[in-house]
């Protein structure tokens, strides 16, 4: 199983390409392909998916009922832009042009680690969404997601 640890910062060239860190190269493992698919985040940022870890992930999908609507709704959703991409001889992966302008990508962006996938930020956005977040309501998230007695 791939995880990643960490945050990064890169930058985009003017024909959409960014250098993949060499900390999160070093946690690839030896036997993966430099093959990712990179796809739309839940916020407005862009998750990258090692071949690895997007395999179950799709299978999982491909198995939901197509006649129920959300279902449909979902993948239509999930899946728009999914696009696969991998390292280039020199390190570097192509971002689609209609996933930079989902996430408003400009010049700096983060990467950011996200257990089993990397998060691509633009670097501006990433700094607002921890500046409006305080470590009070941090603490009252983490208690509502780690504390199982709330869970049940």
């Amino acid at each position: 199983m791939i995880s990643f640890l960490g945050e990064y910062e890169s930058t985009v060239d003017a024909k959409g390409r960014f250098l993949l860190p060499a900390g999160f190269k070093k946690q690839l493992p030896q036997d993966a392909a430099a093959q990712f698919v990179i796809n739309r985040g839940f916020e407005k940022c862009l998750t990258l998916y090692p071949l690895q870890s997007w395999n179950p992930i799709f299978e999982t999908i491909s198995q939901l009922n197509d006649f129920d609507p959300k279902v449909r709704e979902f993948r239509r959703y999930f899946l728009n832009g999914a696009t696969q991409v991998e390292l280039d001889s020199a390190g570097r992966l192509l971002l689609p042009k209609n996933l930079i302008e989902h996430a408003s990508l400009d010049k700096d962006i983060v990467l950011v680690s996200a257990m089993n996938k990397i998060e691509i930020w633009d670097k501006n956005k990433y700094k607002e969404f921890f500046d409006s977040f305080t470590s009070e309501s941090f603490s009252i998230l983490a208690n509502e997601v780690m504390n199982p007695k709330l869970n049940n």
